[in-house]
């Protein structure tokens, strides 16, 4: 089979009119496509228009313009269809503390108006961990706990693309690599994953492709590697007997920095030296080299550079 888009958008416009402020532009002719199977990240700093995004996707804000098509689906011509193609994971926790996972399980689905026979409620609740607490109060389970319930809910209809914006928000680092293991195996079940993350490693390490936007328009659209692939700067440390400053007509362009444990810091552009060149100017500054390590830089690194320019 053919893989699909799970998600295609052209031209989306969002403009909000504001009486103090005139008018905004949360998204402005905004064009993506999610693939079928990916983990699809959407990146930006506050206000960069993701949530407006995500809301025009749930139905509960509607765009100015563009087109959006969910699983195939029109959202203009077919917005039930676009319901029961995407599950959304919202970022609040919105649970009623008085249901038991179960029950709240079993409620959405009949929202969902599917039938008895067809409800899944114990693998969903099996898939995201908490077949253990399925009849627990809400109200008694753990931050993470609740996490991973909002996630069961959405996946009630059994929707082929389900949206997680900060799933991680409030999480402990235990829980979140749990969360994670749970939607990467949601991803090798065949369900696409559209991510919105403030946490640049969880990105780097969970996405195929990214999206960044910033004042609502896409700046960048590229896979993991090649953005990380962009860091102009490079940085390497290293271990010295002594510190001995090098003389600043020396640098040609190298940054040195200096702390106080014996370690000096060269950032320079990966293009213009080669690090032979920067191990030299030290050994020739009179320094006993006797570690070397490397900072690669990260997405947030690119993240910055990117949003910023």
């Amino acid at each position: 089979m053919d893989k699909k888009n799970a998600l295609k958008v052209e031209k989306l416009t969002k403009i909000y009119s504001n009486k103090s402020f005139g008018n905004i532009k949360a998204l402005n002719n905004l064009n993506l496509e999610v693939n079928e199977g990916e983990i699809f990240g959407l990146l930006g700093p506050n206000g960069a228009g993701k949530t407006t995004f995500l809301n025009i996707l749930a139905g509960t804000v509607i765009k100015n313009s563009g087109n959006v098509k969910v699983w195939g689906y029109d959202l203009d011509t077919n917005p039930r269809q676009v319901r029961s193609s995407i599950g959304i994971v919202p970022q609040e926790v919105n649970l009623d503390a008085f249901f038991s996972p179960r029950k709240l399980l079993e409620l959405q689905a009949g929202l969902y108006g599917i039938p008895k026979k067809d409800r899944i409620t114990n693998t969903i609740l099996k898939l995201v961990s908490l077949e253990k607490k399925a009849n627990a109060y809400a109200r008694s389970l753990s931050g993470g706990m609740k996490r991973r319930l909002l996630i069961a809910k959405a996946m009630v209809h059994r929707p082929p693309i389900l949206v997680l914006d900060e799933p991680t928000a409030g999480v402990d680092v235990e829980l979140r690599r749990n969360l994670w293991n749970n939607i990467k195996t949601l991803n090798k079940q065949g369900v696409t994953i559209i991510l919105t993350t403030h946490i640049m490693y969880e990105a780097q390490d969970m996405c195929n492709r990214i999206a960044i936007l910033n004042k609502g328009n896409l700046v960048s659209l590229d896979t993991t590697e090649n953005l990380l692939n962009q860091i102009k700067t490079k940085k390497i440390i290293f271990k010295v007997k002594k510190i001995t400053k090098i003389n600043p007509q020396d640098f040609n362009g190298i940054k040195f920095s200096y702390n106080q444990n014996n370690e000096i810091t060269a950032t320079y552009e990966r293009s213009k030296h080669k690090i032979d060149e920067i191990i030299n100017r030290i050994k020739n500054a009179g320094m006993e080299i006797y570690d070397i390590s490397t900072n690669e830089g990260s997405l947030e690194d690119v993240f910055i550079d990117i949003t910023k320019s």
